[in-house]
C-alpha cells in the first residue's frame, strides 16, 4: 500500500433491506456508504445490539482466534475505491521474542468494520478514497 493521508472515520448507521446492507460512515463533513450482502448487515445489527448468539460467528471466531493468538486489530484502513467497490486492509500486529510484527492483511470493508466495531480500533480511509466517494444526505 502507498503510503496517503489517514482520516478517521466514525460509524454512522446500518440500512439493511432484503438484498443488500448500508454502512454509513462519517469522515468530518462528508458521510458515504458501503454496501455488503444482508448476511453481514444481519451480523453487525446482532453486535450492535449486543443480542445473545448460541454459538460463535465467523467474526467471533476470528476474534477468538486473534485472542488465542495474542494478535491484536490495530487500525483498519479503507485504501481503495473502483467502480463504487471499496477495498480495505487490516492491520493486525503480534509481538514475537520481544519484536513487534505488523502485517497488513486484505479484507472487504463490511468484514473490516465488524471487527473494528467489536474490537474497539479505529477506522479510516485515505484521503483519495474520501474525494471519490459520493456522500450520503441525511
Amino acid at each position: 500500500m502507498r503510503y496517503s493521508e489517514l482520516i478517521q472515520l466514525s460509524f454512522d448507521k446500518i440500512m439493511q433491506t432484503r438484498t443488500y446492507t448500508m454502512v454509513v460512515l462519517g469522515a468530518r463533513d462528508k458521510k458515504f456508504a458501503i454496501y455488503a450482502e444482508p448476511n453481514v448487515g444481519h451480523i453487525i445489527q446482532l453486535y450492535l445490539s449486543k443480542a445473545e448468539r448460541p454459538r460463535p460467528l465467523t467474526h467471533d471466531l476470528i476474534s477468538l482466534i486473534f485472542k488465542g493468538l495474542d494478535v491484536s486489530i490495530r487500525q483498519i484502513v479503507i485504501n481503495d475505491v473502483q467502480e463504487n467497490i471499496y477495498f480495505a486492509r487490516i492491520f493486525i500486529e503480534q509481538e514475537i521474542n520481544r519484536i513487534q510484527h505488523i502485517v497488513e492483511i486484505d479484507a472487504r470493508p463490511s468484514d473490516c468494520i465488524l471487527l473494528a466495531l467489536m474490537n474497539n480500533v479505529p477506522v479510516y480511509c485515505t484521503r483519495e478514497v474520501l474525494e471519490k466517494t459520493l456522500p450520503v444526505v441525511d
